[in-house]
């Protein structure tokens, strides 16, 4: 009698979550289109249940497009639909431009879309395609890879990586700029990101040289477009069948807007506040020749701001009424953060020129420097060039330079919570989340999200869930909040695990409102629509009006989606 009964209970739950038993494993059901018109909405008991008869038709707006889109929805709950798409291995194309292992990750692929993932995120090393010269670009590879996602049914997220791989968390290989780039770098060090001891930073080039023609004729700005030219070019017939959902541009260290001031290799380590990374020549010419611009010809780059691992206490730039305090620090910290800006802007826009008309969107990303972020001086996100204090907001500038070229913002640390942290790094992981989420929301901006660390328990998926989808899904149409995406970070064996992939395959269907997976992007509003020009370029002045804070958008205490439910019942059975 008791075995009776919890068999039904079990396949009571299962139908209620979407599970069912394959071969001795619980596996969430795989993508099918609705037979009936369908609306979900979440009774008092906290599942689901369906209501008949709901048909409600949408139009997009006619900003996003020239077009008049109208599509009947059989189930208003996918506006609360969020794609996951899953990082595949930094790896997986080697430094010898070969595919690795064709076969085992074409059957992780089919295990992601079997487990209703969307598709994939993918580097696309500069390193690797332009490695045996200027200009000699080699495709190959990733034509393969592309062409295995695409059989695999799944979409595809790739990544103009224009920096090296290795050095920093997470970094299980070793990929370097091109062997061109860094022999031109032995004859000019200044090419590279400097700190105040003289040491330099080869992970990427610095925005100092943006617009210098010293490769080769070549500016790096002409360096990074002459690639994303030719990846048009090459990858035509994967953008035209609409493999590609959005591009996302790499505009510095780990493909993120910012300067590399915290990197392992240099021996920094968590929660120190890292270093400025400004004292090449041509960034020390620059800042003398704003700050004689600004009356103050005597001003130099700061000597007093510690070393890499300091607390921001025992510096006298970032104590207490210290120096970032001072006339002098709110220059150089406008002048470094500004620059960052400019250089953001400049690639991009040479990226919207190049994809012009293609149906995808361009992504920019930025790092989510949570520790420090309850010390008065923000050290650890000063150093990385996010000017940002409790009385000036520092990414809400970039939201807004971003708002121009449509693109959508990436975000990470989106499963981190205060209390895991140590005391000594003052994290505010989910005040930094919540006020970055909702500059970029009152910007018109889209914003999407990286887990930062491997995580495979339901406390963190239940973070990510939360950040998704701040006030919670919508019954009738849009939530207020919500994100464009979610990049999990990253295929490996460990998340196949089945364990770990029975609680991710759960978690990817509440991130999916408890729907089945869908394959039609534009039926959870994501309308592809040709990419058009970018705006015209807001001026610097009008940027920086939005450093004024204003309150963050309220985030639940509680999401209605929780997988607590889920791990309940696979510790039951």
């Amino acid at each position: 009698m008791g075995t009776k009964i919890t068999l039904q209970f079990q396949e009571r739950y299962n139908l209620q979550h979407g599970i069912s038993r394959r071969y001795g494993a619980i596996c969430v059901e795989r993508a099918r289109k609705p037979r009936t018109t369908h609306c979900f909405f979440k009774s008092d008991c906290g599942h689901l249940k369906k209501e008949r008869g709901v048909r409600v038709t949408l139009k997009a707006e006619t900003a996003e497009s020239k077009e008049q889109i109208h599509t009947s929805y059989k189930d208003p709950m996918l506006a609360s639909y969020v794609p996951v798409y899953v990082m595949l291995p930094l790896g997986v194309v080697t430094n010898d431009n070969v595919l690795q292992d064709s076969a085992g990750l074409k059957n992780q692929l089919k295990e992601l879309h079997a487990a209703g993932v969307d598709g994939v995120m993918v580097d696309v090393w500069w390193g690797i395609v332009e490695s045996k010269g200027p200009q000699q670009y080699d495709w190959s590879a990733y034509r393969t890879l592309f062409k295995l996602v695409q059989d695999c049914k799944m979409k595809l997220q790739p990544i103009m990586s224009f920096h090296q791989c290795g050095g920093n968390v997470g970094d299980s290989v070793f990929i370097p700029l091109p062997k061109w780039v860094l022999e031109i770098g032995e004859l000019d060090p200044n090419i590279f990101y400097t700190n105040n001891k003289g040491i330099r930073n080869k992970e990427c080039i610095s925005l100092g040289v943006d617009n210098q023609p010293l490769f080769h004729g070549r500016t790096p700005i002409e360096l990074y477009t002459d690639y994303m030219r030719s990846f048009r070019e090459n990858m035509k017939d994967f953008l035209e069948s609409e493999l590609m959902i959005d591009i996302e541009v790499g505009l510095g260290p780990a493909g993120e807007l910012r300067y590399p001031s915290y990197t392992q290799n240099q021996g920094w380590v968590f929660p120190g506040i890292g270093q400025f990374q400004c004292y090449d020549k041509y960034l020390k010419d620059d800042f003398k020749e704003a700050a004689t611009r600004e009356g103050h010809p005597e001003w130099e780059l700061p000597d007093n701001v510690g070393e890499l691992n300091d607390a921001p206490e025992s510096t006298k730039f970032f104590k207490s009424r210290g120096t970032y305090l001072t006339k002098k620090g709110k220059f150089f910290l406008t002048w470094y953060s500004n620059k960052l800006l400019i250089h953001g802007d400049e690639i991009l826009d040479k990226a919207n020129s190049v994809f012009l008309g293609c149906k995808v969107k361009l992504a920019a990303k930025i790092a989510g420097i949570h520790w420090l972020y309850k010390s008065k001086s923000h050290a650890a996100e000063l150093t990385s060039g996010y000017y940002n204090l409790n009385r000036r907001d520092g990414y809400r500038p970039i939201a807004r330079m971003l708002s121009r070229h449509k693109a959508v913002l990436n975000f990470t640390c989106l499963e981190m919570r205060n209390h895991e942290q140590p005391i000594e790094a003052r994290s505010g992981a989910q005040e930094l989340v919540q006020q970055v989420l909702s500059g970029c929301w009152m910007e018109k901006l889209e914003v999407a999200g990286e887990n930062a660390l491997a995580r495979y328990d339901s406390e963190a998926y239940n973070q990510i869930l939360l950040n998704a989808r701040p006030n919670g899904i919508s019954k009738w149409g849009p939530p207020k909040l919500k994100m464009y995406s979610m990049a999990y970070l990253r295929l490996s064996d460990e998340l196949l695990q089945q364990t770990n992939f029975d609680i991710f395959k759960a978690f990817v269907r509440k991130m999916h409102a408890n729907l089945d997976y869908c394959p039609e992007p534009e039926r959870y509003y994501h309308f592809r629509v040709p990419m058009e020009l970018s705006k015209p370029r807001i001026p610097l002045e009008v940027l920086l009006e939005a450093t004024k804070p204003v309150k963050p958008y309220a985030w639940y205490k509680e999401i209605n989606m929780s997988l607590s439910d889920v791990i309940v019942f696979l510790d039951y059975i």
